[in-house]
C-alpha cells in the first residue's frame, strides 16, 4: 500500500526537519514561527519524491539535504499563500495560519528565511559543479515568475475569460513547480543522469497535471459557481477534464518507462493516484457536476 510507503518517508522527513531547526539561529520568535510551519503536519509527498526517485536509481546517495529543500521552498509557498494579501486564509491543517499564530510580519520574514535555507542546503550537498549548477538553475527557475511566484499572480488575477491554455498554465507554474523540484533534485541528487533532465522535467509535468486535476475534480462544485476560479474541469468541462486526466496517466508511464524508474514504491505510487482519479471523477459525475459546466 502507498500509505504505509508514503508513511516510511514521512517518519524520515519529520526526523530531519526536527534536527534541521536549530539552523535557523538562536530560539526566538522567528525561529519558533519557522518550526511551527515546518513541523504543522502535512503527508511530505514532494521530499518523498525525492527520496523515492534517488532509491529507485540505486546509487544510494543520501539525498537527505535536499528533500529538506525541497520541503522549506514548499513550507514557504504556503505560508505566503496564506496572508490576507494573497488567499487570505486563516487556518492551514486545522491549526491557525501562521500569520494569525504570530503576525504577518513574521510569517513574511519566515518565508525568506525558508527560501534562504533551501538555497543553502543545495549548496552544501551537491556532489559536483554539475549538481549544483543544474540544481540552482532549477530552484531559481521553479520558485520565480515562471514558477510558484507566477502560479500565484495568475491564480490570484486570472483572466476575464478562462481557457484551457490559461488553466494549464497556471497548474504548470504554481503545482508543477514544485513536482518539478521533486523530480529533479532526486534525479540529480541520486545520481541519475543530467542529459536525462528534460525527461524527468516531463514526468514531473504530467504527474503534477495530475495531482491537480484530482483536486479540482474533488473542489469542482465550490469551484464552478465562480466563473474566474482556476479550475480545469470547471473549464473544459468534466468529460474533456476525465479525458485529459487519463492521457496524462498513459503519457507518465510511458516517461518513468523510458526514465526506467520502476521502483516498486514508485509503481505504488501511480497506482494511488489512479484510484484516487477514479474516485474524485466518479463523485463528481454522481453529483451536481455531472451536469457539465464547462465550454
Amino acid at each position: 500500500m502507498f500509505s504505509e510507503i508514503l508513511f516510511k518517508y514521512r517518519q524520515h522527513v519529520e526526523a530531519i526537519i526536527k534536527t534541521s531547526v536549530s539552523s535557523f539561529g538562536p530560539k526566538g520568535v522567528l525561529r519558533d514561527a519557522i518550526e511551527y510551519a515546518l513541523r504543522n503536519g502535512g503527508k511530505r509527498l514532494r521530499p518523498a519524491i525525492v527520496l523515492m526517485v534517488a532509491d529507485a536509481l540505486g546509487e544510494r546517495f543520501d539525498v537527505s539535504e535536499a528533500a529538506l529543500a525541497v520541503e522549506f521552498f514548499h513550507t514557504a509557498s504556503l505560508i505566503a499563500d496564506d496572508l490576507p494579501c494573497m488567499d487570505d486564509d486563516d487556518e492551514r491543517r486545522n491549526c491557525p495560519a501562521l500569520h494569525k499564530a504570530f503576525d504577518e510580519a513574521t510569517a513574511l520574514l519566515a518565508t525568506y528565511a525558508l527560501i534562504a535555507a533551501g538555497y543553502a542546503r543545495i549548496g552544501s550537498s551537491a556532489q559536483n559543479e554539475e549538481v549544483l549548477s543544474l540544481s540552482l538553475a532549477s530552484a531559481a527557475h521553479n520558485a520565480g515568475i515562471l514558477g510558484l511566484a507566477g502560479g500565484q499572480h495568475l491564480d490570484l488575477n486570472p483572466p476575464l475569460q478562462l481557457d484551457e491554455r490559461s488553466v494549464r498554465e497556471a497548474i504548470a507554474k504554481k503545482t508543477g513547480a514544485l513536482f518539478e523540484l521533486s523530480f529533479v533534485f532526486g534525479w540529480l541528487f541520486g545520481g541519475g543522469e543530467p542529459l536525462r533532465l528534460s525527461e524527468v522535467k516531463k514526468t514531473a509535468h504530467h504527474f503534477g497535471t495530475i495531482f491537480q486535476i484530482i483536486d479540482d475534480f474533488v473542489d469542482f462544485t465550490e469551484d464552478a459557481a465562480n466563473k474566474r476560479k482556476v479550475n480545469y474541469p470547471a473549464v473544459v468541462g468534466v468529460e474533456r477534464a476525465k479525458d485529459v486526466l487519463a492521457q496524462e496517466f498513459v503519457d507518465l508511464k510511458q516517461v518513468l518507462e523510458s526514465l526506467e524508474l520502476r521502483s516498486a514504491k514508485i509503481s505504488a505510487m501511480v497506482q494511488f493516484l489512479e484510484r484516487q482519479a477514479q474516485e474524485a471523477v466518479a463523485s463528481c459525475l454522481s453529483d451536481s457536476c455531472s451536469a457539465d459546466s464547462g465550454a
